[in-house]
């Protein structure tokens, strides 16, 4: 198998919001509670960054709604987002860097370096599709802002239309695997069991030990272990390395 071939150049950019109850991830209440969900979003951040800090680039800039805070690890430029809808928001981020260029968000902590160690080698563009219809990685040989304004944000079909747009461009698409994103409770638990090495899944389990009586999505909390083949004293054991290393 031909190994992926290097963009040295690259500039990864994360698009993300400074994790503040009841400004991130308010789709997970309830059953988790604002203040509970924002710690599942700055876990998130934090495996999300430590993965992109990971891979060969010329330049990591975290495109932040909001301020930097300890989960922030060196070797990031932070710049502000701008204002407006989702669209406008991705674009003026691609606007704003030269050369090859690769955005994720913070909302797939299961990402790993060699995910994001895309194949540019007959690729103009790098796509990511998410379960829900969304995509979760957006790369651009030439960064091109206009291929992102107008595509409809949040909805069933927003990926398909930004992979079609890269299409009509003319633009040799080179497409990553699909992820699932975290935006309910249930996502949560699915993805802490598909990466469960992480600082999010390991604050997934701290509040389903919890938590684990508040509804039927949290009494998924034994599938969790069990697939993760860890007894609860190991899990503890895990969470608390998690802790120290975080």
């Amino acid at each position: 198998m031909t190994a992926p071939v290097p963009e040295p150049d690259l500039t990864l950019l994360v698009i993300a919001k400074q994790p503040v109850p009841g400004k991130v991830k308010t789709r997970l209440v309830p059953p988790y509670s604002y203040e509970q969900a924002a710690s599942l979003a700055e876990a998130a951040l934090a495996d999300t960054l430590h993965a992109a800090a990971q891979v060969p680039a010329r330049r990591r800039v975290l495109v932040l709604d909001g301020r930097p805070g300890p989960w922030l690890p060196a070797g990031f430029d932070v710049v502000p987002q701008c204002g407006g809808p989702l669209d406008e928001r991705l674009a003026a981020a691609f606007a704003a860097v030269s050369g090859p260029a690769l955005l994720i968000g913070m909302d797939t902590p299961q990402v790993t370096p060699a995910l994001l160690s895309a194949d540019w080698g007959a690729a103009d563009a790098v796509f990511g599709p998410a379960a829900d219809g969304g995509f979760w990685a957006l790369g651009l040989r030439e960064p091109d802002p206009a291929l992102l304004r107008g595509v409809p944000m949040s909805t069933a079909a927003t990926g398909a239309v930004q992979r079609a747009r890269l299409v009509a461009a003319g633009l040799r698409v080179t497409d990553l695997p699909e992820l699932r994103d975290v935006d309910t409770a249930a996502d949560a638990l699915a993805v802490a069991r598909q990466a469960p090495w992480g600082r999010f899944a390991g604050r997934v389990r701290e509040l389903t030990a919890v938590l684990g009586q508040a509804g039927p999505v949290l009494r998924e909390d034994t599938g969790l272990r069990e697939d993760t083949g860890l007894r609860e004293d190991t899990v503890l054991r895990e969470d608390t390395v998690l802790r120290e290393s975080a």
